[in-house]
């Protein structure tokens, strides 16, 4: 009989299919006092399910990851505990700092349409020379933690 760890575990297809199904991410970074940095993201998935996160270069997680490029992503839902799910991602963190590749990725995250729509091809020169005090961060998962307390049906 399997354990109830394995019976709530979500396939990678039901993680990949959660994850691009919601709009906002924990991203937890580690500050210089050693202590966890915890922020709530807009993020967006590219082909190979790496979770992309823009933010500024000079941001205090740019900071972190620049010293440690580790993080720890949290996406969780639900409210009674028959509805709870969440994923955890234990992720190595790549700083992308190209204004083109930029712009590019910023497309994939999943933000106010006002922010997609400013990324056009017909983009304004605003807009792109703040590409440049912007970084995009792509991460790529190396630990998966995942359940789905739906797969329980009611019974705990």
């Amino acid at each position: 009989m399997p354990s109830r760890r394995e019976i709530i575990r979500m396939t990678p297809e039901e993680v990949r299919s959660y994850l691009s199904g919601q709009r906002r991410i924990v991203l937890v970074t580690i500050g210089p006092d050693g202590m966890p940095h915890p922020l709530p993201m807009n993020y967006g998935l590219d082909a190979e399910g790496r979770v992309l996160i823009t933010s500024f270069r000079k941001s205090q997680k740019v900071k972190n990851l620049e010293r440690d490029p580790r993080a720890t992503l949290l996406v969780e839902s639900g409210e009674a505990y028959a509805e709870l799910k969440a994923v955890v991602l234990h992720c190595e963190v790549e700083l992308i700092t190209d204004p083109d590749a930029i712009a590019t990725f910023m497309r994939e995250v999943r933000a106010d349409t006002a922010m997609s729509d400013s990324l056009s091809t017909e983009m304004s020169a605003q807009v792109r020379a703040s590409l440049t005090k912007r970084v995009v961060l792509r991460c790529t998962p190396f630990r998966t933690v995942s359940w789905d307390h739906g797969k329980l049906d009611g019974f705990y």
